[in-house]
C-alpha cells in the first residue's frame, strides 16, 4: 500500500479503516490492516521452517474425572492452551517440554507438532482467522507455524519472553519482554518496530479492538496506551494513578473503551483507554494490599475480566477470592471464595457465566448476577495453569501442571 493510500480513510471493498473501527462494521482485509503500519520504519527478519509430527494416545482414569478427552503428548507441566478462532475446534497447548501442540479438540489427534524451542513453552495461540499459530518460550525464542501447511514460517528470537498476542485482525504478532521492550512484526515478512519504555519488565500486553492502539503494563506499576501507527505512548498512567506493584493482567471491554488492570499491590484499577484516567479503583476489604519491594507475600490480583452482556467485572485473587463488582457504580456485587489459588478467569462470550481455574485442579463455574457457583469440574490431579472456553461455552479445555490438557463439557440446566 502505498503512503497516498494511508493518508486517506478509505471505506469501499477491503480497504483499511485508519480513522474508525466499530466492531459491529464490516470488518477490513486482514493484509490492509497490515499494510497501515507500512510507514513504520521496520528492521527484515525471517525464519526457516522445522517440523515434524507426533501421535498419541490419550484416556488416563483419576479419582474423579469429568472431562471428555485427555490429551497426554507433552511431558511436562502444560503452561498455555488456546482455541481457534474461527471454528472452536483446534487448541494449541504449549509446555515444559519446549513443545507446543497443535490437535483436534473432538479426538485429540495431533495435528502437528511446534518443535525447535528451546526453553518452557509459555505462549501459544492462534491468529485472528485460525491461519497461523504463534508459539513462544520462556527464552525468547518465537515462532510462527502455517496452519494448513503444519510448516514454521517465520521465527525471531527476543530477551526473556513474558507475553505474546496477535492483532485481532491482521497477520501481525506483538510480544513484550523482559527488558521492557514491546516488539511488532509483520507474519510473514518480519517487518519490525519496538515500541521502548522504562528498563523494566512489559508483563502483560493486549492489543485494543481497533486494532490501533495496545495497553501494555509493566513491572513498575506503570500502563502504557501505545499508539502502534506512530509508535508513540499516547497515555502513561504512573505513580498514584499507577498500581504500587508489578501488573499481572488486563483486560478491555469489548469496544476498547475501558481496560481492567490487575497488580501484585492486591488492586484492580479501571482506566478509560480514550482520555487515560483511572475511573475506578478496586481492592477487597480483608486483602492485603500494599506491596514492598522484594516483598512476594501480598494477595496478588491473577486475572481480571469485563462481562459481556451485563455492565460486570471479575477481579480474581491469589488467596481465591473472586470479587464480582457493578461497573457502574463500582459497588461490590459478590465476593465468591474458590477452595484455592485462582489462576485465571474467563467470562463467557453471551452470558453472565464467568469461569475460573485453581491451583487444585478444579475449574469453576460462578454465575455473575448471583455470586453463586454454577459447576465444578475435576480430573486434574495438580494446579490448572491456563484455560479457555468455546464461543458458545459448551466446551473449556484446560492446561495443567500434571503434564495433561483436558476438554470438558460444559453442562448447565438453563442451556
Amino acid at each position: 500500500m502505498d503512503n497516498t493510500q494511508e493518508s486517506e480513510i478509505q471505506l469501499h471493498g477491503d480497504e483499511e479503516i485508519v480513522e474508525v473501527i466499530d466492531l459491529d462494521e464490516t470488518e477490513p482485509g486482514p493484509e490492509d490492516l497490515a499494510d497501515v503500519l507500512d510507514d513504520v520504519d521496520f528492521e527484515e527478519d525471517q525464519g526457516n521452517a522445522e517440523d515434524e509430527g507426533w501421535e498419541t494416545e490419550d484416556e488416563m482414569e483419576a479419582d474423579q474425572d469429568d472431562s471428555e478427552l485427555t490429551f497426554s503428548s507433552h511431558k511436562g507441566s502444560v503452561f498455555c492452551v488456546s482455541l481457534d478462532p474461527v471454528t472452536n475446534t483446534m487448541a494449541v497447548t504449549g509446555g515444559e517440554d519446549d513443545k507446543a501442540f497443535v490437535w483436534r479438540v473432538t479426538d485429540g489427534e495431533v495435528l502437528f507438532e511446534c518443535t525447535g524451542h528451546k526453553d518452557s513453552v509459555t505462549c501459544a495461540l492462534f491468529s485472528h482467522d485460525s491461519s497461523l499459530v504463534a508459539t513462544g518460550d520462556m527464552s525468547g525464542m518465537i515462532k510462527v507455524w502455517k496452519v494448513e501447511t503444519k510448516e514454521e514460517i517465520w521465527s525471531f528470537e527476543v530477551g526473556d519472553l513474558e507475553w505474546l498476542e496477535w492483532h485481532p485482525r491482521a497477520p501481525v504478532l506483538l510480544a513484550g519482554t523482559d527488558d521492557g521492550n514491546v516488539w511488532m512484526w509483520k507474519i510473514p515478512a518480519g517487518d519490525c518496530k519496538t515500541f521502548q519504555s522504562a528498563a523494566c519488565q512489559a508483563t502483560s500486553g493486549k492489543v485494543l479492538p481497533d486494532g490501533k492502539r495496545a495497553v501494555v503494563g509493566y513491572e513498575d506499576g506503570s500502563v502504557r496506551v501505545w499508539d502502534l501507527k506512530q509508535g508513540n505512548a499516547i497515555h502513561v498512567i504512573k505513580g498514584q494513578d499507577g498500581h504500587q506493584g508489578a501488573l499481572t493482567c488486563l483486560a478491555c471491554n469489548k469496544d476498547g473503551s475501558l481496560v481492567l488492570t490487575g497488580s501484585v499491590d492486591g488492586g484492580a484499577k479501571l482506566i478509560n483507554t480514550t482520555t487515560g484516567k483511572v475511573l475506578g479503583a478496586f481492592t477487597v476489604e480483608g486483602v492485603a494490599k500494599g506491596s514492598k519491594d522484594g516483598e512476594e507475600e501480598t494477595n496478588s490480583v491473577e486475572s481480571v475480566g469485563f462481562c459481556n452482556i451485563l455492565p460486570l467485572i471479575a477481579v480474581a485473587y491469589l488467596d481465591g477470592t473472586l470479587a464480582i463488582y457493578d461497573l457502574s457504580t463500582q459497588v461490590l456485587r459478590h465476593r465468591c471464595q474458590d477452595e484455592a489459588g485462582i489462576v485465571h478467569l474467563q467470562w463467557e462470550e453471551s452470558s453472565s457465566v464467568v469461569s475460573t481455574c485453581s491451583l487444585d485442579g478444579a475449574l469453576r463455574l460462578w454465575d455473575g448476577r448471583t455470586g453463586n457457583m454454577v459447576s465444578e469440574y475435576r480430573g486434574h490431579t495438580a494446579e490448572i495453569l491456563d484455560f479457555t472456553i468455546n464461543r458458545e461455552g459448551t466446551m473449556a479445555v484446560t492446561a495443567s501442571g500434571d503434564n495433561q490438557a483436558k476438554v470438558f463439557c460444559l453442562q448447565r440446566p438453563d442451556r
